[in-house]
């Protein structure tokens, strides 16, 4: 993946604030041209379309580091590996299954930023298995949701609700939470003697800002519609097995339909495997056509 990485003189390891300054004259990509240059690096290995959809989102990536800032760790660092996290997304983000790329990066940055820490955090000495990924990524938050922060020893019955969270064993919350607070501090104490950072920082937000959930509103009702216009392509029978099938929390069973229909539950299958393929293809018309006129 090293043919895909943002342009040397972006490297977060030197002037941090020189380089957030920097990564904001990359925009934001509109769908249809985040969606051809997609195509051509997945289609022709156009490295360009991939760099530029890597540059584009910089400022995502800067923004998930900022929330692993508490652990004591270079930011420059932890930029540099969510960046990584970036190019592993692009490299394997497939445009055509209909959502943006930064849903699908985020996944991507987060556990490049994770694993980094996990190997780096003198404290944890105890593996990298899921189960301790999840206690050192969410226990201090979920002890605040609990107001349980100032507590030494967690109560049974809030080691209890944790483990139930997080499904792991209660020993292993017990034992999590005595390394990280062995002794417990204020949320706005210093986390070393020279001041620099407080406790609260190791709560990580992981809430989208603004401009990403704008992005995804956006996105989903695009989609919304296309379905919505798609599903007009098929018939009576073949939109309400597919709708049954495959647009309901609780899908309707192919022996049920069957019975309603009063033909094989074989037969409702092939009807719900042709919709499907009709769906898809008039979907994807619609994002052509889209992007014929941008």
């Amino acid at each position: 993946m090293t043919a895909i990485s943002p342009s040397l003189s972006l490297a977060p390891e030197g002037n941090l604030s020189r380089y957030l300054q920097e990564i904001r004259k990359f925009p934001m990509l509109p769908p249809e041209e985040e969606y051809i240059l997609a195509k051509n690096y997945r289609e022709q290995g156009d490295y360009d379309a991939a760099n530029k959809l890597v540059t584009s989102h910089l400022r995502l990536v800067a923004k998930i580091a900022m929330g692993y800032r508490g652990y004591g760790l270079p930011m420059g660092e932890l930029i540099s590996e969510g960046n990584v996290g970036m190019m592993q997304a692009v490299k394997r983000f497939d445009p055509d299954r209909g959502f943006r790329l930064a849903t699908y990066a985020m996944w991507w940055i987060r556990a490049a930023i994770q694993e980094y820490i996990l190997h780096s955090w003198s404290l944890v000495k105890m593996g990298t298995t899921a189960a301790q990924k999840k206690l050192f990524f969410n226990l201090r938050k979920l002890k605040g949701q609990m107001q349980a922060i100032e507590e030494g020893d967690l109560s049974p019955e809030n080691v209890r609700a944790i483990a139930e969270a997080l499904d792991v064993a209660e020993t292993d919350v017990v034992s999590m939470n005595r390394r990280l607070s062995s002794p417990d501090h204020s949320l706005n104490a210093p986390v070393r003697a020279d001041g620099e950072g407080e406790w609260q920082d190791w709560l990580v937000d992981d809430r989208d800002d603004q401009e990403t959930e704008l992005a995804e509103r956006e996105e989903l009702g695009r989609r919304r519609k296309m379905l919505t216009s798609a599903l007009t392509s098929l018939n009576e029978r073949e939109r309400h097995i597919l709708t049954q099938r495959r647009l309901k929390d609780n899908p309707v069973t192919l022996e049920d339909l069957s019975q309603q229909y009063g033909i094989s539950r074989e037969r409702v299958r092939q009807i719900e495997v042709r919709a499907f393929e009709k769906l898809q293809k008039s979907m994807k018309n619609s994002a052509i056509e889209a992007l014929g006129h941008v």
